[in-house]
């Protein structure tokens, strides 16, 4: 299945830009989103057969349909330009909505050996554009707010060749319970799934083809933690350690818990020497297994801890089996033999990496009188507060007086984190700043991301 276009722009050579902008057709592009709880090799979806796994073209996603992950995981990719969209909860076919209307602005300066063009986006659908001149490329990522890139041409350019714009294609999305995203991921039934650490951990039980490709996507933040009562014998138990030297707990009379982390909890409890232990199963309302006389403890998710409070339970020093968050976990085979996945999961770790960077991160803009772009760079790093992520951006703002194009003030641009903001504005009016303009950063593109070089040393590519 297809599910990508590309749009050319045609542009004339660079002495002859035209004014106006170029604007394609909206382009509403449909990926196939499914939900089956059957293997392979064949599933019945939509009415239709689906190929084995092994024959397949399609690159596929796995996301949590139901509950606050499967929100929460839908809001992130919206905000990262990967909207997932749902007619109705009934309907699994979704529409990934990309309206490539563009309207570019084109400047350009020919010196003699090199050249710069800045393009200005206003698309809000699209994070990045690719630009190719000639036999050089360059791939730039504007937020959804207008923004603009200067590149820098190491040759004279004579014409502007193609604008392609491109979609992450050939992605089926496939809505699926956690415990079955990382089963299928393993079985090779998905190549991507966006799950909790937890239900990675338990249900890929150490499969080594399970790959975290990124592993803190900040939210779904939660414990598997052990918890006891906090009365009777174990009203002064304060620690897995006390746990285990409690003399009750023998062959004949076990320490009994209750869990639905039949893998985890076991596994826990062996490496720190509880050898006396048994495991119930147990799905929901596990903290009233102890008070019901069922089990001693119990191994759960703990977010707020609130629960177990209520409940007469505790949580003690050393019982804590996994701090887990959402994470994006992929196929090694997958990675490695299906084509299109490691580009796909390029391009959302690019997408992710981005938007998680600047969550919390604010532009401060502010005009200041000087003699010289130095002499405001000296008092703005003489603040505490205005270094922004590798030191403040000046340039001059030019006027005219008396016929004359003069600069007697200069643009300062930092970036700073939420919590410093008040204060880098006091500072900055301190110093002579005035105008202060604040906007929120919608995304952070390093040079590179980390998270695709340390995935390319484990895949030893």
């Amino acid at each position: 299945m297809s599910v990508g276009r590309t749009i050319f722009l045609q542009c004339p050579s660079i002495p002859h830009f035209p004014n106006s902008s170029s604007s394609p057709n909206p382009v509403a592009v449909k990926f196939t989103v499914s939900c089956c709880s059957l293997a392979s090799p064949a599933a019945v979806v939509n009415g239709n057969l689906e190929k084995r796994s092994h024959d397949r073209n399609e690159v596929r996603l796995g996301l949590p349909s139901k509950g606050r992950m499967a929100t929460d995981t839908l809001d992130l990719l919206k905000d990262c330009q990967l909207s997932v969209r749902q007619a109705n909860p009934r309907q699994y076919v979704a529409e990934i909505p990309q309206s490539p209307s563009l309207h570019m602005n084109f400047t350009s300066d020919n010196v003699s050996g090199g050249g710069w063009w800045t393009l200005r986006q206003y698309d809000p659908h699209y994070p990045w554009f690719e630009v190719q001149v000639a036999s050089w490329t360059e791939k730039a990522y504007l937020s959804e707010r207008v923004q603009s890139v200067q590149m820098t041409l190491m040759q004279p350019v004579l014409s502007f060749n193609q604008l392609f714009l491109s979609l992450i294609s050939n992605l089926e999305v496939w809505f699926q319970r956690p415990k079955d995203v990382v089963r299928k991921l393993v079985s090779g039934d998905l190549d991507l799934g966006i799950v909790g650490l937890d239900t990675v951990l338990e249900f890929g039980q150490g499969n080594e083809d399970l790959i975290l490709v990124h592993d803190s996507l900040d939210y779904g933040d939660c414990r598997l933690s052990l918890a006891i009562p906090k009365y009777g014998i174990f009203e002064n138990i304060n620690s897995l350690k006390e746990l285990a030297e409690m003399p009750q707990w023998t062959p004949e009379r076990p320490l009994r818990i209750a869990t639905g982390f039949t893998y985890l909890g076991p596994k826990f409890m062996k490496d720190n020497g509880l050898n006396h232990v048994t495991f119930s199963t147990a799905d929901g309302a596990l903290e009233a297994a102890p008070a019901m006389g069922i089990a001693d403890a119990i191994v759960d998710l703990v977010s707020s801890g609130t629960t177990l409070r209520e409940n007469n339970l505790k949580e003690i020093q050393g019982g804590v089996i996994v701090e887990s968050q959402a994470v994006l976990v992929a196929s090694r085979k997958s990675l490695i033999q299906r084509k299109g996945v490691l580009d796909i999961t390029h391009e959302m770790l690019e997408r992710l990496e981005a938007h998680l960077k600047a969550v919390g991160q604010f532009t401060v803009t502010a005009n200041m009188r000087g003699s010289s772009a130095e002499e405001v760079a000296e008092r703005v790093l003489s603040q505490p507060s205005l270094s922004g992520l590798e030191g403040p951006t000046i340039s001059p703002v030019f006027c005219k007086r008396d016929g004359k194009v003069a600069a007697d003030y200069y643009a300062i641009v930092i970036c700073v984190p939420k919590k410093a903001l008040y204060k880098s504005v006091q500072q900055l009016r301190m110093i002579g700043g005035s105008g202060v303009l604040i906007s929120p950063l919608t995304y952070i593109f390093d040079e590179e991301t980390p998270r695709w070089r340390q995935l390319l040393t484990v895949l030893g590519l």
